[in-house]
């Protein structure tokens, strides 16, 4: 699964290496690291807009289907198999009409060493941020409130991720990002093809202290090297 990430990467930057405008940029004025991106906490995503250009814009991580008459849904659906997505009831018309790119410049996994759990953090072995595999939606919240929501998909670990832990974020491939997120003109089909582990030789893994294993803590402490565990 993928259940914490972090964004370093300033938000114009994210936007340039996403062909987003800066006008386009609909984030906000906060623009500080952030360090423990959890659920339930809202995150930058890139999607296309009405009028068929690329935009960033701030969702809430947990995806609320616009059928679901029980918000507390999306606290259960932070993440969407790469196998099962066309199929469940919860993304497949997600899948279809509403692709994002989940911008971040790393992941955080948790692997079991005995009666303990060592958090690593993953990343590309390229400085420059990566971007997740996500479906949005949006719901009406009274007249003139929308409630925006995402969630990553995951696929099978690749081998440097499978120690760690068995799945891990579909993350897109730079060359692929007109793909993923044309759903116009890209059918689902075509887009589950891109769902599939990210190359290991591209990317790195080490062992971080436990302060990540808070929510609450959304410092550099979070990335600071640890020895990992012994069992």
């Amino acid at each position: 699964m993928c259940g914490r990430y972090l964004i370093k990467t300033a938000l114009p930057v994210i936007a340039r290496a996403l062909g987003v405008d800066p006008r386009r940029s609909a984030c906000g004025e906060d623009d500080r690291p952030r360090y423990n991106i959890a659920p339930s906490q809202s995150a930058p995503i890139c999607r296309i807009g009405s009028d068929g250009a690329r935009e960033l814009v701030t969702m809430r991580w947990g995806l609320v289907p616009h059928w679901a008459r029980d918000r507390s849904i999306g606290s259960r659906l932070i993440n969407a198999r790469a196998e099962t997505v066309a199929q469940k009831p919860a993304f497949r018309a997600a899948l279809r009409r509403r692709r994002c790119l989940v911008p971040a410049d790393g992941y955080y996994e948790w692997q079991r060493v005995g009666a303990r759990r060592q958090p690593w953090l993953v990343q590309l072995r390229d400085p420059a941020p990566l971007c997740f595999a996500g479906l949005w939606e949006s719901q009406r919240e009274g007249d003139d409130e929308v409630l925006l929501t995402f969630t990553i998909i995951t696929t099978e670990a690749n081998s440097l991720s499978a120690p760690i832990h068995s799945r891990m974020p579909a993350i897109i491939a730079p060359a692929d990002y007109g793909a993923w997120l044309a759903t116009a003109c890209i059918d689902p089909g075509s887009a589950t093809a891109l769902l599939k582990p990210f190359p290991d030789h591209a990317m790195s893994a080490r062992p971080v202290t436990t302060w990540v294993n808070d929510p609450r803590h959304d410092d550099p402490r979070c990335i600071q090297p640890a020895q990992p565990f012994v069992a």
